[in-house]
């Protein structure tokens, strides 16, 4: 594997699990990532280090994962130049709802991509990452393309439906 251009950043360990999914789709893109774990409200030290030498380290795009207050992935979109993706997780009584609205609630010059919650969000957040890297990497944009030519080989339509032209025809 490549040398990690993704890094993936967690809140807590108890959100490894969904958020290693992220890294198994990078792995089917080829992309190398590293994931650490570490809070924006127990150690912001380290957060505001991690955020400050990542571009030098040759990462190239940041996901987050938290869940409740979810300040992580604005944090390190406040100190990295990086672009950031956050994924909400569920870990209250309101089922990552409220991590969501964190994350997606950013002030203007703050951004931060928000995908959906939990398993279904640290996938999408990997397919974005790929999409983010494929504009500056001819590799990565191929293997973007195959990838979107596979799923779309997986629709199955009723027989004697046409696609051409991009209407659908009985």
């Amino acid at each position: 594997m490549s040398s990690p251009r993704v890094g993936i950043v967690v809140g807590s360990e108890s959100d490894l699990p969904a958020m290693r999914l992220c890294g198994e789709v990078l792995d089917e893109y080829g992309i190398g990532w590293e994931i650490a774990v570490m809070s924006a409200h127990r150690a912001p030290e380290v957060v505001r280090s991690y955020a400050s030498q990542a571009e030098a380290r040759g990462l190239r795009v940041l996901v987050a994962g938290a869940g409740a207050a979810a300040h992580l992935p604005g944090v390190l979109a406040s100190l990295s130049p990086l672009p950031v993706i956050g994924v909400p997780l569920a870990g209250t009584p309101l089922s990552g709802f409220d991590a969501l609205l964190s994350i997606v609630q950013m002030p203007p010059g703050v951004p931060v991509a928000t995908v959906a919650v939990g398993e279904m969000g640290a996938r999408n957040a990997a397919h974005l990452a790929a999409r983010i890297l494929a504009l500056g990497d001819p590799d990565v944009a191929t293997a973007v393309r195959v990838r979107r030519q596979e799923m779309s080989a997986r629709v199955r339509l009723p027989e004697g439906f046409d696609v051409s032209g991009g209407a659908l025809e009985a």
